[in-house]
């Protein structure tokens, strides 16, 4: 039997997290627990605790619930106290021992805990034990979905184009789908040529589209703005195209 500890809090959703998760808890009897550590408020923001823990907590209860899915038996806690002192507690506290510590973070550019050296922390504290780290895909923007569904009944097909890894595609889009089907938004979905513009155009020529929303980085990060795709999109499919710019969360 094998224990593993999960530190997570924005990523804990992530697809790549919860296939590492999989990998490392595989056989009948492991045991993964997910702590989750309440975000700390940046400087000069208000923040309320309440919110803070509650947002914790939906996000670590959707992934408890996906693990548990998959067979795993999982158990999961949202702490008030840092990651690295999270992972103090746990190795004291929880039973049986832990057996292996997974970390996830943001990407290096938006990572807080990877600018305070969290990982390395961990790792020092971990006196020997396996520690991997996890950095997560971005996610796919789902708000302006929930918005236009709120507006009135709508379909949507969501499409991914194939990145060079097209298992990550491939996950981001299932739990994409999940998500939005579980709060009742009828969502389907595809990954699809790994060009954007070539891939709308497809769909655009092969399905029934009354509205394209596209959604990207922002301007400085996004090789689809620097290729001119809404534009060329609007003007070549002359539908209503929305263009939503994914928030890149920093960590606290």
């Amino acid at each position: 039997m094998t224990h593993v500890l999960v530190i997570a809090n924005e990523t804990v959703t992530s697809p790549t997290l919860l296939d590492a998760v999989r990998s490392e808890a595989h056989e009948p009897g492991d045991i993964v627990t997910v702590v989750a550590p309440v975000n700390e408020p940046r400087s000069g923001y208000v923040v309320y605790e309440s919110t803070r823990r509650t947002s914790a907590r939906r996000r670590l209860d959707k992934t408890l619930a996906f693990l548990r899915t998959s067979g795993i038996h999982a158990q999961g806690f949202v702490v008030e106290t840092g990651p690295v002192q999270a992972v103090k507690d746990a190795l004291v506290q929880l039973e049986p021992p832990i057996d292996e510590i997974v970390v996830s973070t943001h990407p290096v550019e938006s990572s807080g805990w990877q600018r305070r050296n969290v990982v390395e922390d961990i790792e020092r504290l971990a006196s020997g034990l396996p520690v991997k780290h996890v950095v997560a895909d971005p996610s796919l923007q789902l708000d302006a979905i929930r918005a236009r569904n709120a507006e009135g009944p709508a379909s949507f097909l969501v499409v991914v184009p194939d990145s060079e890894d097209e298992r990550a595609a491939d996950r981001r889009l299932r739990l994409a789908l999940t998500e939005l089907r579980t709060e009742g938004i009828d969502a389907h979905g595809q990954v699809v040529h790994p060009d954007p513009y070539t891939a709308a155009m497809q769909v655009a020529h092969d399905e029934r589209v009354d509205e394209i929303i596209v959604s990207t980085f922002p301007g400085e990060r996004s090789g689809w703005l620097r290729r001119d795709l809404v534009s060329r999109l609007r003007k070549d499919t002359n539908l209503p195209i929305q263009h939503v710019v994914s928030d890149v969360k920093v960590e606290a």
